[in-house]
């Protein structure tokens, strides 16, 4: 019998619906009873994370975060997944507050690309991610180095998050290949798809190879974690 996973989600909402429609892809399940049971909580009315990180905001999201969590702990779940990579900024605190462990999508990722023998990984996340240091603090424990966009490439970034995906309009391919190519001549032998609505745009566009898309590796792991069966295509998550 497989566990159950709970989801705080709604961070955005396009984004938590892929993240169940991956677990779903990623399941090796021929009926319905072979996929795990999931538990998700949307709050879109959660405060952005990166506005309270850069000091846009005093309404900090973590009494929020811990709220959804507890109420994911009550309804007796075995994991909790948040499909938002910038809300880690507070994972310490939701981990001593919440009685259910927290999968860690960067530390997952990570763990991965060191796996996989990354030397240099680039980084697409939003502001908050990137100035919290939340990636490059843990590539540079596991030998890896990071490498962050110019300030004029994080802005391309910033738009495709907010002006593009989560806007619900179509992601400005120029803007990311303009990111990609320059992560990729500062020496990126792999480049992380640090945020959750960039992972949309891996999923409607050609984007080409040495990507790794932390969504997918948090879908990969909350199915294993869950004790449910992982399709063989899903093993190796790096575009080639």
């Amino acid at each position: 019998m497989t566990k159950s996973l709970g989801v705080i989600g709604g961070l955005g909402p396009a984004a938590t619906a892929y993240f169940y429609e991956l677990i779903s892809r990623m399941t090796d399940a021929s009926i319905d009873q072979g996929h795990i049971d999931v538990n998700i909580i949307s709050r879109p009315s959660i405060p952005d994370r990166t506005d309270y990180i850069l000091n846009k905001s005093a309404d900090s999201p973590l009494p929020h975060l811990i709220e959804a969590g507890r109420i994911l702990e009550g309804l007796g779940v075995s994991y909790i997944a948040i499909p938002c990579i910038t809300a880690h900024y507070f994972y310490d605190q939701l981990a001593s507050n919440i009685g259910v462990p927290i999968i860690h999508i960067i530390r997952e990722t990570v763990q991965y690309l060191k796996s996989h023998g990354v030397r240099k990984a680039g980084i697409m996340a939003t502001e908050g991610t990137i100035t919290g240091e939340l990636f490059q603090l843990e590539l540079n424990k596991h030998g890896i180095s990071p490498i962050i966009p110019t300030k004029p490439s994080q802005d391309l970034v910033t738009s495709l998050i907010y002006n593009n995906v989560k806007a619900g309009r179509p992601a400005n391919m120029e803007f990311f290949n303009k990111v990609r190519d320059e992560l990729i001549r500062g020496g990126a032998d792999t480049i992380i798809l640090g945020c959750t609505e960039l992972s949309m745009i891996k999923r409607d566009e050609s984007i080409g190879s040495r990507f790794i898309d932390a969504l997918e590796v948090l879908a990969m792991r909350s199915v294993l974690n869950s004790g449910a069966c992982l399709k063989k295509e899903y093993q190796v998550l790096i575009t080639s």
